[in-house]
């Protein structure tokens, strides 16, 4: 019965694979469609933003929704121009604040919708702050990491699990699976592969910043002022879902005369 299994994950890691614009990474997808995991996104999605408060601030709302509308043209341009029209079919773009100062993060679901916290925004500082995290965020979209990594954890339970439980039999599941792909509930087993997501979102997200017109070379120092802002407090890079601030400036550094090409022949500035 083991050995049946395993070769059931075997069978579903080599699942229907897909490439990641700009880096080419292979990566598994199909197992879970991609129109199943944006409408389980948008269900999601939903049930976070009506549980939280979002912000009133109108100033801060209006900068970020600025910023990731200006962002999501520069990467519909880039995949239009590069052929990859049907990678962006069914998204819904969202980009909302939610009102919680002590929370220093942002994060997106597959279908383009994006949450950033309030306490964010101070590093952040303007709309160029803004734009290094929006790019990274609406790069994991994009890449469909979250899609991945859903993947990655349905492959595991019907690898592992006595029988596959098929989402339409456990409706709580689709949400579970999203949560776990953002980040919630993450496991030790899927740290490599979220370090590796976040590298990549870095990469692509400078690269849509650039487009958009937004100059590149904010974002070593948006995560210096991170670093700073640590107090050294971040955990060590073998625990983390993310590179350390040090790798991550220096994988950045040197991306930028890359994305600076992007950025000097951008028409959105």
């Amino acid at each position: 019965m083991k050995k049946i299994f395993a070769l059931a994950f075997i069978l579903v890691l080599a699942w229907d694979c897909t490439t990641v614009p700009i880096t080419g990474r292979s990566q598994m997808t199909g197992l879970i469609s991609s129109d199943e995991v944006v409408a389980m996104s948008a269900d999601a999605y939903k049930q976070v933003i009506d549980s939280v408060k979002l912000s009133t601030n109108a100033e801060q709302v209006a900068m970020v929704k600025r910023v990731g509308n200006r962002i999501q043209k520069a990467v519909e341009q880039y995949m239009n121009n590069n052929g990859y029209t049907g990678l962006l079919d069914g998204f819904n773009w969202e980009f909302n604040v939610i009102d919680n100062d002590s929370t220093v993060n942002a994060w997106a679901m597959p279908g383009g919708k994006v949450a950033f916290y309030t306490g964010i925004l101070p590093i952040c500082k303007d709309d160029l702050g803004v734009a290094v995290v929006m790019g990274h965020e609406v790069a994991h979209a994009v890449a469909k990491h979250g899609q991945e990594r859903m993947n990655q954890a349905y492959a595991k339970q019907v690898g592992f699990s006595i029988g596959a439980v098929a989402l339409g039999q456990d409706p709580s599941l689709g949400s579970r699976l999203v949560f776990q792909a953002i980040g919630i509930g993450t496991d030790i087993g899927l740290l490599k592969f979220s370090r590796t997501h976040e590298s990549e979102a870095d990469e692509l997200g400078l690269t849509f910043m650039a487009i958009a017109g937004y100059d590149p070379r904010e974002a070593p120092k948006f995560w210096e002022r991170m670093a700073a802002g640590s107090g050294g407090q971040a955990p060590p890079e073998f625990l983390s879902t993310h590179p350390s601030h040090e790798t991550r400036i220096e994988r950045l550094t040197a991306a930028l005369p890359k994305a600076l090409e992007f950025y000097e022949k951008s028409d959105l500035k």
